[in-house]
């Protein structure tokens, strides 16, 4: 299957317009048509919305790995919960819960240390 196909197969899973997608990772809705019917290849960035948007691996966006999985998460239910709350926040609330996420794990190292 090539990066078109994946893409459209992703999109119609969702229920998704072309319009909804194109807006959601901020580009035109003719260029990501052009995307999904192989005329035009997506640059970096816009493979990495577009893995992101759809919580699969950029290599499987290509057309390289058969898992949708992202490789760098296991996949857990908490790992999936915490992605599905980060997507659903604005740009404020995801720079206010990394900075608590942070504030935790830093906690966490200094009473390792001192216990």
């Amino acid at each position: 299957m090539n990066m078109g196909e994946r893409l459209r197969e992703l999109r119609l899973q969702r229920s998704l317009s072309q319009e909804e997608v194109a807006r959601h990772i901020g580009i035109t809705r003719s260029a990501y048509s052009h995307y999904e019917i192989n005329n035009r290849q997506p640059v970096y960035g816009t493979l990495i919305k577009l893995a992101s948007f759809f919580d699969v691996s950029l290599d499987y966006i290509i057309g390289g790995n058969s898992s949708r999985q992202p490789q760098e998460m296991a996949e857990t239910s908490d790992s999936r919960e915490i992605l599905k709350l980060i997507k659903d926040m604005n740009q404020e609330q995801r720079k206010q819960s990394i900075g608590l996420l942070l504030d935790i794990v830093k906690n966490e190292h200094r009473n390792e240390g001192s216990g």
